[in-house]
Protein backbone atom coordinates (compact mmCIF):
# COMPACT_ATOMS: atom_id res chain seq x y z
CA UNK A 1 0.00 0.00 0.00
CA UNK A 2 2.45 2.71 1.18
CA UNK A 3 4.98 1.39 -2.72
CA UNK A 4 1.53 2.63 -4.41
CA UNK A 5 0.85 6.30 -2.31
CA UNK A 6 4.83 6.78 -3.23
CA UNK A 7 3.91 5.77 -7.06
CA UNK A 8 0.98 8.34 -7.44
CA UNK A 9 3.38 11.02 -6.25
CA UNK A 10 6.12 10.27 -8.18
CA UNK A 11 5.36 9.95 -11.26
CA UNK A 12 7.99 9.86 -13.90
CA UNK A 13 10.41 9.28 -10.99
CA UNK A 14 10.38 12.60 -10.72
CA UNK A 15 7.81 13.73 -7.88
CA UNK A 16 4.82 15.95 -8.33
CA UNK A 17 6.44 18.86 -6.56
CA UNK A 18 9.32 19.01 -9.68
CA UNK A 19 7.02 17.85 -12.64
CA UNK A 20 4.96 21.17 -11.82
CA UNK A 21 8.39 23.26 -11.51
CA UNK A 22 9.18 21.84 -15.04
CA UNK A 23 5.58 22.53 -16.24
CA UNK A 24 6.40 26.03 -14.87
CA UNK A 25 9.29 26.09 -17.32
CA UNK A 26 7.32 24.67 -20.15
CA UNK A 27 4.89 27.83 -20.22
CA UNK A 28 7.51 30.56 -19.88
CA UNK A 29 7.82 30.00 -24.10
CA UNK A 30 4.24 30.03 -23.66
CA UNK A 31 3.87 33.82 -22.31
CA UNK A 32 6.86 35.38 -23.95
CA UNK A 33 5.07 34.30 -27.43
CA UNK A 34 1.47 36.11 -26.21
CA UNK A 35 3.72 38.79 -24.80
CA UNK A 36 5.41 39.48 -28.68
CA UNK A 37 1.74 39.27 -29.60
CA UNK A 38 0.95 42.58 -28.28
CA UNK A 39 -2.16 43.03 -28.62
CA UNK A 40 -4.79 43.00 -25.90
CA UNK A 41 -6.21 39.74 -26.79
CA UNK A 42 -1.99 38.28 -26.68
CA UNK A 43 -1.67 40.74 -23.73
CA UNK A 44 -4.52 39.14 -21.29
CA UNK A 45 -3.55 35.61 -22.80
CA UNK A 46 -0.18 36.08 -21.59
CA UNK A 47 -0.98 37.56 -18.26
CA UNK A 48 -3.55 34.66 -17.38
CA UNK A 49 -0.84 31.81 -18.76
CA UNK A 50 1.92 34.17 -16.23
CA UNK A 51 -0.69 33.71 -13.60
CA UNK A 52 -1.55 30.13 -13.69
CA UNK A 53 2.62 29.63 -14.05
CA UNK A 54 3.10 31.94 -10.79
CA UNK A 55 0.82 30.21 -9.12
CA UNK A 56 2.17 26.89 -9.84
CA UNK A 57 5.21 27.76 -7.35
CA UNK A 58 3.30 27.95 -4.17
CA UNK A 59 1.64 24.63 -5.46
CA UNK A 60 5.02 22.58 -5.80
CA UNK A 61 6.06 24.14 -2.59
CA UNK A 62 2.88 22.74 -0.87
CA UNK A 63 3.62 19.82 -2.58
CA UNK A 64 7.22 19.06 -1.14
CA UNK A 65 6.37 19.96 2.19
CA UNK A 66 3.09 18.25 2.79
CA UNK A 67 4.65 15.18 1.10
CA UNK A 68 7.86 15.53 2.39
CA UNK A 69 9.59 15.02 -0.97
CA UNK A 70 12.32 17.27 -1.12
CA UNK A 71 15.16 16.25 -3.41
CA UNK A 72 18.48 17.37 -4.85
CA UNK A 73 16.56 18.33 -8.53
CA UNK A 74 14.15 20.30 -6.82
CA UNK A 75 16.51 22.50 -4.91
CA UNK A 76 17.94 23.30 -8.37
CA UNK A 77 14.76 23.17 -10.18
CA UNK A 78 12.41 25.17 -8.55
CA UNK A 79 14.48 28.51 -8.31
CA UNK A 80 16.11 27.61 -12.15
CA UNK A 81 11.89 27.99 -13.13
CA UNK A 82 11.19 30.81 -11.16
CA UNK A 83 14.11 32.78 -12.42
CA UNK A 84 13.45 31.82 -16.12
CA UNK A 85 9.71 32.94 -15.02
CA UNK A 86 10.59 36.38 -14.02
CA UNK A 87 13.64 36.65 -16.53
CA UNK A 88 12.33 35.72 -19.78
CA UNK A 89 9.46 37.76 -19.51
CA UNK A 90 11.07 40.69 -18.22
CA UNK A 91 13.11 40.95 -20.85
CA UNK A 92 10.65 40.34 -23.64
CA UNK A 93 8.53 43.23 -22.24
CA UNK A 94 11.49 45.27 -21.88
CA UNK A 95 12.28 44.55 -25.56
CA UNK A 96 8.27 45.79 -26.60
CA UNK A 97 8.64 48.92 -24.10
CA UNK A 98 6.39 48.10 -21.93
CA UNK A 99 8.83 47.39 -18.58
CA UNK A 100 11.49 49.78 -18.09
CA UNK A 101 15.27 48.31 -19.26
CA UNK A 102 16.67 49.38 -15.62
CA UNK A 103 14.40 47.19 -13.76
CA UNK A 104 15.13 44.14 -16.24
CA UNK A 105 18.47 44.45 -16.12
CA UNK A 106 18.22 44.52 -11.81
CA UNK A 107 16.38 41.64 -12.06
CA UNK A 108 17.99 39.61 -14.35
CA UNK A 109 21.46 40.56 -13.44
CA UNK A 110 20.60 39.69 -9.53
CA UNK A 111 19.24 36.50 -10.83
CA UNK A 112 22.60 35.56 -12.90
CA UNK A 113 24.61 36.44 -9.57
CA UNK A 114 22.96 34.66 -7.14
CA UNK A 115 22.51 31.73 -9.53
CA UNK A 116 26.37 31.97 -10.26
CA UNK A 117 27.02 32.00 -6.22
CA UNK A 118 24.96 28.96 -5.47
CA UNK A 119 26.44 26.86 -7.95
CA UNK A 120 29.84 27.90 -6.25
CA UNK A 121 28.58 27.17 -3.39
CA UNK A 122 27.20 23.94 -4.50
CA UNK A 123 30.58 22.54 -5.68
CA UNK A 124 31.65 22.86 -2.07
CA UNK A 125 28.63 21.32 -0.23
CA UNK A 126 27.58 24.26 0.78
CA UNK A 127 23.36 24.62 0.32
CA UNK A 128 21.88 27.88 0.01
CA UNK A 129 17.88 27.71 0.86
CA UNK A 130 15.97 30.92 0.01
CA UNK A 131 15.64 33.87 2.08
CA UNK A 132 12.40 35.44 3.00
CA UNK A 133 13.82 38.40 1.51
CA UNK A 134 14.28 36.44 -1.34
CA UNK A 135 10.30 34.78 -1.93
CA UNK A 136 9.34 38.44 -1.26
CA UNK A 137 11.52 39.65 -3.84
CA UNK A 138 10.37 36.87 -6.27
CA UNK A 139 6.19 37.37 -5.50
CA UNK A 140 7.21 41.36 -5.93
CA UNK A 141 8.63 40.71 -9.31
CA UNK A 142 5.93 38.31 -10.38
CA UNK A 143 3.49 41.75 -9.40
CA UNK A 144 5.39 44.01 -10.99
CA UNK A 145 5.62 41.86 -14.25
CA UNK A 146 1.84 40.85 -14.28
CA UNK A 147 0.93 44.95 -14.15
CA UNK A 148 3.15 45.32 -17.14
CA UNK A 149 1.74 42.46 -18.96
CA UNK A 150 -1.83 43.43 -18.58
CA UNK A 151 -3.29 45.82 -20.81
CA UNK A 152 -4.27 48.02 -18.31
CA UNK A 153 -5.85 51.62 -18.37
CA UNK A 154 -3.62 54.65 -18.32
CA UNK A 155 -4.71 55.01 -14.59
CA UNK A 156 -2.76 51.81 -13.25
CA UNK A 157 0.82 53.18 -14.64
CA UNK A 158 1.68 54.98 -11.16
CA UNK A 159 0.61 51.09 -9.51
CA UNK A 160 2.72 49.93 -12.00
CA UNK A 161 5.58 51.93 -11.75
CA UNK A 162 5.16 51.73 -7.51
CA UNK A 163 5.11 47.49 -7.87
CA UNK A 164 8.76 47.70 -10.29
CA UNK A 165 10.21 49.94 -7.43
CA UNK A 166 9.28 47.92 -4.77
CA UNK A 167 10.38 44.82 -7.19
CA UNK A 168 13.69 46.27 -7.79
CA UNK A 169 14.37 47.37 -4.37
CA UNK A 170 13.31 43.70 -2.80
CA UNK A 171 15.93 42.15 -5.84
CA UNK A 172 19.02 44.56 -4.64
CA UNK A 173 18.32 44.26 -1.05
CA UNK A 174 17.88 39.78 -1.26
CA UNK A 175 20.89 40.26 -4.09
CA UNK A 176 22.82 41.79 -1.09
CA UNK A 177 21.64 39.28 1.74
CA UNK A 178 22.99 37.09 -0.34
CA UNK A 179 26.48 38.30 -1.70
CA UNK A 180 27.47 40.22 1.39
CA UNK A 181 25.96 38.19 4.41
CA UNK A 182 27.41 34.54 5.98
CA UNK A 183 24.27 33.06 6.20
CA UNK A 184 25.70 30.20 3.60
CA UNK A 185 28.00 29.26 5.55
CA UNK A 186 25.86 28.65 8.44
CA UNK A 187 23.74 26.01 6.18
CA UNK A 188 26.84 24.13 5.12
CA UNK A 189 26.96 20.44 5.80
Amino acid sequence: MKDRVRERLEPFGLGWPNVVSAGRMLLVPVVCLLIAQADGGGSWAAFAVFAIAALSDGVDGYLARRHRMKTDTGAWLDPLSDKLLVSAPAIALSILDRFPWWATVVLVGREVLVTFLRWRLDRRGVTMPASRTAKLKTVSQLVALGFAMAPLPVAWEPATLGATIVAVALTVYSGAEYLLTTRHQVSAE
